[in-house]
């Protein structure tokens, strides 16, 4: 079984499909892998590593369209390719099956299956194979980069010779994955980063790579199906959009990623925004290709507006082709996988994730999917008390605690035992102190104080209370000493406790 990895047409398109690196994994599967003439010249994937890899170049396009039982492709196909596809074959790529209508009826024309990564469903299963979430992570990344080139100063804030230089502050709305990238790329070059998503759930994620999360004062969730956020209600828009003008006089770049499936890019950086931005300060509007989250955008360009530089590119992955076609690759390979081996290969209709992914079905449009669903509470743990557990353990009274001690203090007593006072004495204080010290620090529940450090405070414990029964003795000075320096220990370890417990706390 053949897989065809032709050139990409479109438009100042560099990616590839796969990459060299992929060859093997198609291998090991029993399929032979014939890549067109030049096809990841662009991504800098010279024709020499696609054969030594093991793949075969075909000389022209339509070598690989005709003769190939699998093809690979990142864009959606032309008219022009889709005649020469072979009939029966399996196509996947990017499709877009909402707006491109006339495309799905030329290629069902030909009979075949139309799998697309851009339905593939977002559950956990299929994260490896998430084609969408791989190209969001360069664009948010690229997004920073296209930003800082025409910004005319550092992200970071330096102070020189020559005087201070104040960082950059960037405003990302929209902390999905793309978001997320642009955080951690503005965090990282040193830029103070501000992020709004309509969803409280990402606040932690936010937070994490160092950026504000800015909140809302609404009871209202924008998180919706399949991974995307929600249309909000109208009063939560007046009050996201009063921040966004506030934010847009004080930033000095702005990446926007809101989209919503389905329908138009919402706007949410208006022209009066723009109007109020500093001399120099940045758009950059990822929903371009949705008609953009900007109201001034023009797809496909970068234009400056009232003295602001709104970038409205719709090719960020683009411009970043190596690694796109890598990570593209990666993902097409785990969908493979799924589909099977060169020898039974089937688009198996039963699984979740194909049929998502799913358009035509030897020709006929099978698209949209049914609902699949997103998360599945985890099975329950068969219920086994924690009180059960520990009468179980405490059936055997020789493994006690009590006991041990017990059985600890009579054999020193037998050892040490010559008949004098003072020895019964230092004994008596000995026992006392184990069994109080024991008692009083090592049973404090493990949830309140570290299994850890309820060792470490046991044992200071004992040497606490024997300080104390030793102060009135022969050496007061050394018992207090003991006394101080136990003190210290038991002091410091539930402190210690409570920095660790305050880590899981929201």
């Amino acid at each position: 079984m053949i897989i065809g990895i032709p050139k990409e047409t479109q438009p100042s398109e560099k990616r590839v499909a796969i990459a060299p690196d992929n060859i093997a994994a198609f291998a090991k599967l029993g399929y032979e892998v014939v890549i067109e003439n030049g096809a990841g010249e662009q991504a800098n994937l010279a024709n020499s590593a696609f054969v030594e890899a093991g793949a075969r170049i075909a000389d022209s396009a339509s070598a690989v369209w005709g003769d190939s039982d699998l093809i690979l492709k990142v864009t959606p196909p032309s008219m022009e390719e889709s005649e020469m596809i072979k009939e029966g074959a399996t196509l996947i790529s990017f499709v877009y099956p909402a707006r491109n209508e006339e495309l799905l009826k030329k290629l069902g024309e030909r009979k075949i299956n139309l799998l697309a990564m851009d339905c593939v469903p977002r559950i956990s299963r299929a994260q490896s194979m998430d084609a969408l979430s791989s190209m969001a992570n360069v664009a948010g990344y690229r997004a920073v980069v296209e930003a800082s080139h025409v910004f005319g100063r550092f992200f970071t804030g330096q102070i020189t010779a020559a005087g201070k230089v104040p960082p950059a502050k960037v405003l990302i709305i929209g902390a999905g994955v793309a978001g997320l990238a642009a955080i951690g790329a503005a965090r990282n070059m040193g830029a103070i980063v501000r992020a709004f998503d309509t969803r409280p759930a990402v606040k932690d994620e936010v937070k994490s790579l160092g950026a504000s999360f800015l909140e809302l004062d609404f009871e209202e969730d924008g998180a919706g199906s399949g991974g995307y956020a929600k249309v909000m209600s109208k009063e939560f828009i007046e009050a996201e959009m009063k921040l966004f003008a506030e934010q847009a006089a004080e930033v000095d770049v702005i990446i926007t990623t809101a989209m919503i499936p389905g329908k138009k890019s919402p706007i949410l950086i208006t022209e009066e925004m723009v109007k109020s931005m500093k001399q120099g300060s940045v758009v950059v509007d990822l929903a371009a290709e949705g008609g953009g989250n900007c109201e001034l955008t023009e797809a496909g360009t970068a234009k400056v507006a009232h003295g602001v530089t709104i970038i409205g590119y719709t090719d960020f992955p683009s411009r970043l082709p190596t690694q796109s076609s890598k990570l593209f690759g990666n993902n097409l390979v785990k969908l493979v996988q799924l589909l099977g081996t060169a020898d039974d290969f089937s688009i198996n209709q039963d699984d979740e994730v194909v049929r998502g992914a799913l358009v035509l079905d030897q020709g006929k449009i099978s698209w949209p999917p049914p609902p699949v669903e997103t998360s599945v509470a985890p099975a329950k743990k068969p219920e086994t008390p924690e009180e059960e557990v520990a009468e179980e353990k405490s059936k055997n009274p020789l493994l006690s605690g009590g006991f041990l001690l017990g059985l600890l203090s009579v054999s020193l007593l037998a050892l040490g035992w010559n008949g004098s006072s003072e020895f019964l004495d230092q004994i008596t204080v000995f026992v006392l102190a184990c069994f109080v010290g024991y008692m009083v620090v090592w049973n404090v529940t493990p949830a309140l104080h570290t299994p850890l450090m309820s060792v470490t405070n046991a044992i200071s414990g004992i040497i606490l209370i024997g300080g104390m029964l030793f102060v009135s003795g022969a050496n007061p000075w050394l018992a207090g000493v003991a006394i101080f320096v136990a003190t210290i220990n038991v002091a410091g370890g539930f402190l210690v406790t409570q920095r660790m417990l305050k880590m899981f706390r929201k």
